[in-house]
């Protein structure tokens, strides 16, 4: 990170730290912004919802990289979201099948690193937001507005005459039991077994039309100007 704070001060081009799951870092990207270096940032809703004390031994499931680390920086990582520091949540969706995670052998040195929460990373979000008494509006802002205007792309991430008709059906009330099973994802394995979750997305838009998991209605989004 420090290589890419550096390099951006000396060139004054914009950069963009990844999947930030350190919060020691927060204190220098704060102060690198206020010396004026353009630098946005992002983290995960796995380092913002899950904690190293409460990963079970063996529990491949849970290895990503970087690391799922303690409660104590998780909890500032939210101070880091909700001061401005962290710019954005995206999901770093690892799409792992269960045979690289090798659940037998239970072994991290070896087992593929990433966890898949593209289907279920608003609800987790939601679920940890409500609890520090945040709007939905706001979770709503780090995981689609602010990861749009970042990358630039036009007509995404906002409701807004002239912008794709791209909506999310979300019941902010309905509780919920995580199971890979019941999941959209191809490979049926999920870091969030059993877990509860409240908040789901119940219908999805893509530009004015229904997805229904059977017609693919996918465009290639190109980065504007």
């Amino acid at each position: 990170m420090r290589t890419v704070i550096e390099a951006a001060r000396r060139t004054g081009c914009r950069a963009h730290i990844l999947h930030l799951s350190s919060a020691a870092a927060l204190k220098e990207i704060a102060a690198a912004r206020e010396e004026g270096v353009r630098l946005t940032v992002e983290t995960c809703p796995h380092y913002l919802v899950l904690a190293a004390e409460d990963i079970p031994g063996g529990a491949t499931t849970f290895k990503c990289c970087p690391p799922i680390r303690e409660e104590s920086n998780r909890t500032a990582l939210w101070e880091g979201l909700r001061s401005g520091i962290i710019d954005c949540v995206v999901s770093d969706h690892s799409p792992s099948t269960a045979e690289l995670k090798l659940l037998d052998s239970g072994d991290f040195g070896e087992a593929w690193g990433g966890i898949s929460p593209l289907q279920l990373g608003l609800s987790l979000l939601w679920t940890e937001a409500q609890q520090q008494g945040i709007d939905l509006a706001e979770v709503v802002g780090w995981m689609s507005e602010a990861p749009a205007r970042i990358a630039g792309v036009e007509g995404k991430g906002w409701i807004a005459e002239g912008a794709s008709a791209d909506f999310a059906v979300f019941n902010p009330e309905c509780r919920w039991e995580v199971r890979a099973e019941d999941l959209w994802h191809r490979n049926p394995i999920t870091a969030y077994e059993t877990r509860e979750v409240l908040g789901k997305v119940e219908q999805t838009i893509l530009r004015g039309q229904r997805v229904d998991f059977t017609t693919p209605h996918g465009q290639l989004l190109r980065r504007q100007g």
